[in-house]
């Protein structure tokens, strides 16, 4: 538990470690995409503008990195983009947000409800930072099962790849279980990164069919959109951001938080 402490030094009704999560539906993340694809056609403008920007950058990091192919050049890129990334990602959420709010999504209110959350951005994004450094050297360290004698076979092949895969899976699930409503909580709720994250955790455990098609939905998004050459993201990423708006009002009940003080409005309520 955790004490919430007011502006006169007094304390409120102890919180939970974590937020509790409701039970989903194995469906529930189509509907998610449904509602969406809803918003991006409310906001076109402001959702594409932002699906610009990631396509952009995932454009510099794969060329960056196909041309001169240094793993430090790499680390460097992706780190950035670790830390560029959820702040875009807020954008996004905040248009639902505004949207959820009977308002007008304007660009500008995005941005200002990104840096208002810097802090918690920044340290959610060392926490990816570090996963990906620790995800690079395993990747490092598996070479010594690609076979170094002649010209490979798809036979001998076979353990570098599986075990690689296998790998890679693991370093994924934790990403995307730390991440998963993690960001929209710190948007919608007076709540530190620690807490957001170990809500999300505790969702993506509790509700495992649902969450493993809704990564199989990213997976899916991801593939299409690097078989497009990055162009399909410009409507993915943010179609993807705004499902995930809706699957955090789904799925996570944080009225136990405050909600922040935004322009306008006393205090926002909890979705359904």
């Amino acid at each position: 538990m955790v004490t919430l402490a007011t502006d006169r030094g007094e304390t409120e009704t102890p919180l939970p470690f974590a937020a509790p999560c409701r039970a989903l539906s194995p469906s529930a993340p189509l509907r998610w995409i449904r509602l969406g694809w809803a918003d991006l056609v409310r906001a076109p403008r402001q959702s594409l503008s932002y699906g610009l920007v990631l396509s952009l950058l995932s454009v510099c990091i794969a060329v960056l990195s196909w041309l001169y192919g240094t793993l430090a050049l790499y680390l460097g890129l992706a780190t950035g983009f670790m830390f560029v990334g959820p702040v875009v990602a807020l954008a996004v959420y905040s248009i639902s947000w505004q949207l959820e709010a009977g308002r007008k999504p304007a660009l500008g209110y995005c941005l200002r409800d990104g840096w208002m959350h810097v802090r918690d951005i920044l340290l959610f994004g060392l926490v990816l930072m570090v996963v990906l450094l620790v995800w690079a050297r395993a990747a490092t360290m598996l070479h010594v099962f690609f076979p170094n004698s002649g010209t490979p076979t798809w036979r001998s092949l076979l353990p570098f790849l599986g075990i690689g895969s296998a790998v890679g899976a693991v370093f994924s699930a934790i990403v995307f279980a730390a991440s998963a409503f993690s960001l929209p909580m710190m948007l919608d709720r007076k709540a530190d990164a620690v807490t957001a994250v170990v809500t999300s955790v505790n969702a993506v455990l509790r509700n495992k069919p649902a969450m493993l098609v809704w990564a199989m939905i990213i997976v899916a998004a991801v593939l299409v959109g690097f078989a497009t050459g990055m162009l399909a993201f410009v409507v993915l990423l943010p179609l993807i951001g705004h499902a995930t708006w809706h699957g955090y009002r789904e799925t996570i009940d944080a009225s136990a938080w405050p909600a922040w003080q935004r322009e306008g409005q006393g205090t926002a309520s909890q979705g359904e």
